[in-house]
């Protein structure tokens, strides 16, 4: 083989080198850019998914403090409503003691 056949030979097998070379590091350096932006991305939807679930936990105790306090306001109107029929039959009530204790 002559010296210039060997020399092409050796420069193919040198720019082969540097294409693998340059080739692997694209590689590399694209799986690092996927991983961070998967990175970002798992980061984001963790961030939206707090914010939803905080979102959600607070509708849900406004909604329990509207059924309390409907339930309270229920609660007293029936207490109220059991107090004035207790107060209207009062009288009553302690007529028929007074004949009981009377009669006696």
């Amino acid at each position: 083989m002559s010296l210039e056949a060997i020399q092409k030979v050796t420069e193919a097998e040198q720019q082969s080198a540097r294409q693998i070379a340059e080739a692997e590091q694209a590689a590399k350096k694209t799986i690092a850019e996927a991983e961070r932006a998967g990175d970002e991305l798992v980061q984001t939807a963790r961030a939206q998914a707090e914010s939803q679930a905080k979102a959600m936990q607070t509708e849900a105790e406004q909604k329990a403090e509207e059924q309390a306090q409907a339930i309270q306001r229920e609660t007293d109107e029936k207490c109220r409503s059991l107090k004035e029929q207790a107060e209207a039959h009062l009288a009553e009530a302690a007529e028929l003691i007074v004949r009981r204790v009377v009669s006696r």
